[in-house]
């Protein structure tokens, strides 16, 4: 017995239907057309009885605007991001905007995963904190075709880029203070990806702010990515490589994740009491560095206001500008 697909029922349709044209049926669709409550209600109670819905592909090529947001992220087991994407996806939904994640891999580096999006003709693309080579983003700022590029939680290098992150200059100024207020004189730091917008960022405030206090030198040391067993082998390899009295007396994090495996090796492998020995600070204010096993003090980076900047800008209701938001020092037990 053959099967026949039952025809969708198109605009035409409901318009016949509600005895209203096609224009107000598109109308009745859309959130901020204007059109009165009787008719969207005779619209949309017609659309109910005939199983209509509105072709977004038809719309999207009408309008030219997709209302899809690219967004590009490799990080899944940093819990912060996660929440971010909570929010980052609350943010474009309340706004009729949809968001397509695309996870950064090894089947998909940033470069492709940023022609994917142009591809798909998203209206926008962002740069969730993104192990991505600086040498992407001069290409892409060299090119004035494709979406709108935004960088959130991290700086950008290229004036046509905007990035909507936490104060990097105020926060490390903050964070060193509190450190010299607790006697500490042998600073490190530990940094993920060392690409020019991180070196832009915490790392070189971080530095600036202790050359203030007399502290010519800072101990970097870099774990090449934002993971736990990462920070903890680069930490690893520093503790076994320096006598315990040139050792540095507290160790500034770029983020709560490397704070954590930093603890967790000197703690487990080395014997060091935290922070009497070895103070150890991170950076983001996530859940994780709440924990009594950690206690760590941290800077917690605005992530609401960061979001709903950047959701201003794609939506045009706040112009594309970089934006640097303060955050909030939380001291802990760790530092």
């Amino acid at each position: 017995m053959t099967r026949h697909l039952q025809r969708k029922a198109t605009a035409t349709d409901v318009a016949n239907q509600a005895g209203v044209s096609k224009w107000t049926v598109a109308r009745a669709f859309a959130a901020d057309a204007s059109i009165s409550e009787e008719s969207r209600r005779r619209v949309l109670d017609a659309a109910g009885e005939l199983g209509y819905r509105p072709n977004l592909l038809a719309r999207s090529l009408a309008t030219r605007s997709t209302h899809e947001v690219a967004v590009l992220i490799d990080d899944f087991s940093n819990p912060y991001k996660l929440r971010t994407l909570e929010l980052l996806s609350a943010g474009l939904q309340a706004r009729q905007m949809a968001m397509m994640l695309i996870n950064i891999n090894s089947y998909q580096d940033p470069g492709r995963a940023m022609v994917t999006a142009d591809q798909r003709q998203v209206d926008a693309t962002v740069l969730l904190g993104i192990d991505y080579k600086d040498e992407i983003l001069r290409e892409f700022n060299a090119t004035p075709f494709g979406p709108p590029l935004f960088v959130l939680a991290r700086e950008s290098a290229f004036d046509r880029i905007p990035f909507v992150t936490c104060d990097s200059a105020a926060s490390m100024e903050e964070m060193v203070a509190h450190f010299a207020r607790r006697g500490y004189r042998r600073p490190g730091f530990l940094a993920g990806p060392r690409t020019l917008s991180t070196m832009l960022g915490r790392s070189r405030a971080h530095s600036e702010a202790w050359a203030r206090r007399g502290v010519a030198s800072v101990t970097g040391i870099t774990a090449g990515a934002y993971d736990w067993l990462a920070a903890a082998r680069a930490l690893r390899a520093y503790l076994g490589s320096v006598e315990p009295s040139a050792r540095i007396d507290v160790l500034m994090c770029e983020n709560d994740v490397l704070a954590c495996g930093a603890i967790d090796v000197a703690r487990t492998e080395f014997g060091l009491r935290v922070p009497a020995d070895l103070a150890v600070a991170g950076y983001d204010g996530s859940e994780l560095a709440e924990t009594p096993g950690f206690d760590l003090t941290t800077y917690e980076q605005p992530m609401a206001e960061m979001v709903e900047a950047i959701v201003g800008m794609i939506t045009g209701t706040l112009p594309a500008q970089s934006v640097s938001l303060p955050g909030r020092l939380i001291v802990r037990t760790s530092a």
